[in-house]
């Protein structure tokens, strides 16, 4: 279904685009030769590699196929636009919109523009975000108390060693009471990328640094990768929980596996398993690769849920489309009843589709504030 999905965007610029192109007949053959193999570039892949999720080409390569692929995609969306307008002319004036000749040069030049500018920042180091959440009930010797939240690495042949040394390099400037990783930290299984998430084992915090699956773990064998991460220094708490003591007071830090762990013979998510050990009353804070479950985590208690998955809708107006599938939370702090929801952009990027314009990647620092209850 993925494959027939980049299809599309394909097959409209063939029709719309090469086939009404003034140009020899050799040379829309061959644009559109390029254009299809570019837009098919994940089943290429697959076929080669073995593995859509995660192709073992070199960076150049990587970095070339998917360019071609960005412009396929944001040359359909431009005709579209060029469609849009065109409709909507005819309908004022009655008349056909006649397009300047310079059109079938300058549509293909932005989309190359656009595919330049968004794959720059879907590879580029994550700033830091900051933000501040209030919880109702938080105790008092855990105001002001900081976490990082890194998610959607996506450790890969296109964000390798260097790029996660670097977001490991700002964690630790941030000086965290916690670091948390909510899934989705690598793209290829433990002997292609271990160098390549080697410098994870760097994190600290004053109270641990902790993780849960995502679903790309799954793809790659997750009970390996899981030992991998544990011998780094990284806790998991699949269906588990933890509580961080201070002075008698107490937050309860719980996390979940990812839905799709079932279909690997693995238990799946199980919010009650985690939340097993906590005490009534007490801040809960959830770690849980996806959004949209948050009203379930509402109504067991927990105070705060910190998810990652959606990448930001990765291009603004895509976050339109991505909603649906994550009951409408996708980007940034959310209130679900009881809960706060913190849905992160994400620190890295998914290099089938590594592009994002208008929802720059983060690295989350979150500062805890507390409201007294009523």
């Amino acid at each position: 279904m993925f494959h027939l999905w980049t299809l599309i965007p394909a097959l409209y610029v063939l029709f719309r685009f090469i086939r009404p192109l003034p140009a020899p007949l050799s040379a829309k053959i061959a644009a559109a030769g390029v254009m299809l193999v570019a837009s098919e570039f994940h089943l290429i892949t697959k076929l080669f590699t073995g593995n859509m999720f995660s192709p073992e080409i070199p960076k150049p390569l990587l970095l070339l196929t998917t360019w071609l692929f960005g412009i396929t995609i944001f040359l359909a969306a431009l005709l579209v636009l060029c469609d849009i307008l065109g409709t909507v002319y005819r309908l004022v004036s009655g008349r056909r919109l006649k397009w300047h000749t310079a059109i079938w040069f300058i549509l293909p030049a932005v989309a190359a523009i656009l595919a330049i500018q968004a794959l720059k920042n879907g590879t580029a180091i994550p700033e830091v975000k900051k933000t501040a959440i209030t919880l109702r009930g938080l105790p008092p010797r855990f105001e002001g108390y900081r976490i990082v939240q890194l998610t959607d690495l996506h450790a890969s042949r296109l964000l390798p060693r260097s790029w996660i040394q670097d977001v490991v390099a700002r964690t630790l400037e941030l000086d965290a009471d916690m670091v948390v990783v909510t899934g989705d930290m690598i793209d290829g299984w433990p002997y292609a990328r271990f160098s390549d998430i080697e410098p994870l084992g760097q994190l600290r915090a004053r109270d641990g640094v902790f993780a849960v699956t995502g679903n790309h773990e799954y793809y790659f064998g997750a009970e390996n990768w899981i030992q991998t991460f544990e011998k780094l220094g990284m806790h998991f708490l699949n269906n588990a929980g933890y509580r961080v003591s201070r002075d008698g007071n107490s937050l309860y830090l719980a996390g979940v596996t990812d839905a799709v762990a079932p279909s690997y013979g693995l238990p799946g998510p199980d919010l009650a398993q985690a939340l097993k050990s906590f005490r009534p009353g007490e801040t809960v804070i959830l770690l849980d690769h996806r959004p949209e479950n948050a009203g379930l985590a509402a109504e067991r208690g927990v105070s705060l849920q910190l998810s990652g998955h959606t990448h930001g809708g990765m291009i603004a107006g895509l976050d339109r489309l991505v909603a649906p599938a994550n009951n409408g939370f996708v980007s940034g702090l959310y209130e679900e009843g009881s809960l706060a929801l913190y849905v992160s952009n994400g620190s890295g990027i998914w290099n089938g589709f590594p592009f994002r314009l208008g929802k720059p990647a983060e690295i989350t620092l979150i500062t805890l504030r507390g409201e007294p209850a009523t």
